[in-house]
């Protein structure tokens, strides 16, 4: 039986620059570990560990002259490779400089953060529901008071209002969007009275297509329209008014000047829609029961004269009174709905947009939603 090979000492040389030593379990290195020998002894040393990790290995720095960027990342990479086959590895016996330079260039340990667990549907339900009442609902009301406070007072403070805005705000909300407003609840009085027609003829009800007319435009149509025209018209304005107010800066600068935001900006816009919407709904009923007439002239042979007389008897007081509740309710959700989403804008250019669309949305909703609720109160 053959003799068995004596196992040789692990020494090498790298560039003639780096000598490499192993003596037990200690790393003997000596000359410079820079950029030029780094790859070779990271390479040389891994090799030879791989077939025999061990369990421990001190490496001795003591006699190495000069150290760079390099070989301090060859360093940690040996260190981080040798750790996974769990081999602890120490550097030692560093001179100041060299130590000085694997301060400098060691990596930081890399924090490992385990991923987060995932919600159950439950939790996650609860976190949004919880989300919305403190982020929207909670702020909605706190902003709602303020300006209802602010708007209460100046009420009785004349030389606190900005001269002329309130009139100026006025024709942009309410002046400006009587047009559109007649031209659409027309329209939508002129197709109730046309569709309703074929079949109040087929039963020889034809007059009852006043009543319907009626109902529908006073109670609901009239101010129901006139709210989602001005939220979609004015609500979006003053959401992105107020929203490029916040990204400019101009708002930071009222505050500077001792100027309350709500009470500069938001207080006039709410006078004036809460003003105006009124003017609108009637100008709204008007426009849409003349196109009911229109219609009914025109398909049912139901003569003006008739379609007033019938009107004026079915015609109620209520109407009218529970049409200006809802002209303000309406607009006093549009002002407060537009002033909330605007000064929640973020990132710029693009927030302004998503902030206006959101009034809008939120605005349209809310109005229908009041709708409803007066709806269920009043009849």
């Amino acid at each position: 039986m053959g003799k068995r090979r004596k196992k040789t000492p692990f020494e090498f040389c790298c560039e003639g620059r780096l000598n490499v030593r192993l003596e037990g379990s200690v790393l003997l290195l000596s000359g410079n570990l820079t950029f030029g020998e780094a790859a070779g002894f990271t390479r040389h040393v891994l090799k030879h560990f791989r077939r025999d990790p061990g369990r421990k290995l001190y490496i001795d720095l003591g006699d190495v002259d000069s150290i760079d960027s390099a070989g301090v990342m060859a360093l940690y990479y040996i260190q981080k490779k040798l750790s996974e086959k769990s081999v602890v590895v120490e550097l030692q016996h560093a001179t100041p400089s060299v130590a000085d330079k694997i301060r400098l260039f060691y990596p930081e340990e890399e924090a490992t953060v385990s991923p987060p667990r995932k919600p159950s549907f439950f939790e996650h339900i609860g976190g949004r529901v919880y989300h919305f009442f403190s982020s929207y609902v909670f702020e909605f009301i706190l902003l709602a008071a303020n300006i209802f406070y602010w708007g209460i007072t100046d009420i009785f403070k004349r030389k606190v209002r900005r001269k002329g805005e309130f009139v100026n705000q006025a024709v942009l909300i309410g002046v400006n969007a009587l047009l559109i407003v007649v031209f659409m609840t027309f329209v939508i009085g002129y197709v109730i009275a046309l569709h309703s027609a074929a079949q109040l003829r087929a039963f020889g009800a034809n007059i009852f297509v006043v009543d319907l007319v009626v109902f529908s435009i006073l109670s609901q149509m009239g101010p129901l329209i006139t709210a989602i025209l001005v939220a979609g018209r004015s609500g979006s304005a003053i959401a992105a008014e107020i929203a490029t107010m916040k990204v400019t800066a101009e708002l930071d600068a009222l505050k500077t000047m001792g100027l309350n935001p709500n009470r500069f900006v938001v207080v006039p816009k709410l006078y004036a829609c809460m003003l105006t919407m009124p003017f609108l709904i009637v100008f709204a009923n008007v426009a849409g029961i003349f196109g009911g007439g229109v219609a009914a002239n025109i398909y049912l042979d139901i003569t003006p004269e008739i379609f007033i007389n019938r009107m004026m008897d079915i015609a109620r007081n209520k109407e009218l009174w529970i049409a200006l509740v809802k002209s303000q309710v309406y607009a006093a959700l549009i002002v407060l709905t537009g002033s909330f989403y605007g000064f929640r804008v973020e990132r710029g250019a693009e927030g302004v947009g998503k902030v206006t669309t959101m009034a809008v949305v939120a605005s349209i909703t809310l109005v229908i939603l009041a709708d409803s609720i007066i709806g269920v109160i009043f009849y």
